[in-house]
């Protein structure tokens, strides 16, 4: 039988716009100061075309599912580039109707002038990085914007876009359940469909890296965490927003979002731009991809024809173990013929006896038990 959720040979198209204001003291991803490098980035924009055009000759000529332009801060990039980026993408692969096409954005009032040039450069949802409705924490978090700032960026975008989505941080220093249960109220009168509540997490080589191994930055304790996370199931629930993924909550069917979706279900997304990661399924083999990180390195690679720093040929259990940790992170779980094809049988009714792991047509989902300890409840899956 048929997979319902199956994404077939379609490909979602994920940009990587590595450019940023300032970065942020938590950021591990690849980014850069954006310092007035017009050359480069009209180069870099070149690049990206290139590389598409590129990776359509291996792809073939499938149905394009979605795109996603993150970064870095890719509302910083001229909308005409933006236009540029989205054509190029429909006329390469053709669309699977009126697609989802999503771009990043922090909520400072310069950005949100650019608005409605990126909407009408083809933006149909946008994700933005709002992070905290307080000033002390958005200063904390090194963010450029202020909490009036956030709220009248969100009104912008309301009115530009579609769809909209926001981000917001928890487990910062100082936090409490009451103060973020009353943060989550304030943000909800705000009027979006989606929302991304991530918790911090401390990575090293950052600025909160190093802060944290010297003791300046203390983050509240596991425990701590443990109830800033319920909290904010309870506060979303309790709104009609969905948990359908770990980090994500929707309100409604309707408003998941359709990119991320493609990906947690082992959809093909072809990866442009420095450092940007791809999945392609290339004759039989699941191929992971990976650019060139830095900017040079990149426009030159994908000016020859060779943007990839990494080519590397899943094996059927890699791809099959990385179906499984995707899958399991949301609520349509991972279909079981791929755990049995990894010989997990024995664990999964081990993990279901545990309460958490449940079946569910054809499907293992992880149960609201788990969701908290995922990482903990993969590892002794897959381990």
């Amino acid at each position: 039988m048929t997979d319902p959720l199956d994404p077939g040979s379609a490909v979602g198209l994920y940009v990587h716009w590595p450019y940023c204001s300032r970065i942020c003291p938590y950021c591990d991803f690849n980014v850069v100061r954006d310092r007035g490098r017009i050359e480069e980035q009209a180069r870099l924009v070149r690049a990206i075309l290139a590389d598409m055009a590129a990776q359509r000759t291996l792809t073939g000529p499938r149905r394009l599912a979605s795109i996603f332009l993150g970064g870095g801060t890719p509302s910083l990039m001229d909308p005409a580039a933006v236009a540029a980026v989205i054509e190029r993408a429909k006329a390469l692969w053709a669309p699977q109707g009126d697609i989802e096409v999503t771009l990043e954005a922090n909520p400072t009032d310069a950005e949100a002038g650019r608005f409605s040039a990126l909407a009408d450069a083809g933006v149909n949802r946008l994700s933005m990085g709002v992070q905290a409705l307080d000033d002390a924490s958005l200063k904390t978090l090194g963010r450029n914007h202020s909490a009036a700032e956030a709220v009248r960026a969100v009104g912008v975008a309301r009115a530009a876009f579609q769809r909209l989505s926001i981000d917001l941080i928890y487990a910062r220093p100082g936090q409490t359940r009451a103060g973020w249960a009353d943060e989550l109220a304030r943000a909800l009168d705000l009027g979006f469909e989606h929302v991304s509540p991530y918790q911090l997490t401390i990575e090293g080589g950052t600025a909160f890296g190093r802060a944290a191994a010297r003791g300046t930055l203390v983050t509240p304790d596991e425990e701590a965490a443990a109830g800033l996370y319920e909290t904010t199931q309870q506060v979303l629930e309790a709104a009609g927003f969905d948990a359908y993924e770990v980090s994500n909550h929707a309100h409604g069917v309707a408003a998941r979002s359709t990119h991320n979706l493609h990906v947690w279900r082992g959809g093909d997304y072809v990866g442009v731009g420095p450092g940007a990661h791809g999945r392609l399924t290339l004759g039989d083999a699941r191929t992971a991809t990976v650019a060139h990180r830095a900017i040079a390195d990149y426009a030159a690679g994908a000016e020859a024809g060779a943007p990839w720093a990494d080519r590397t040929i899943l094996s059927a259990t890699e791809a099959d173990e990385e179906r499984a940790l995707l899958g399991l992170r949301t609520v349509e779980g991972v279909q079981e013929a791929a755990l049995t094809r990894l010989g997990l049988d024995g664990r999964v009714e081990g993990l279901i006896q545990d309460g958490f792991l449940v079946r569910r047509d054809g499907r293992v989902v992880a149960t609201a038990r788990a969701r908290p300890v995922l990482d903990g409840v993969t590892r002794a899956l897959l381990a």
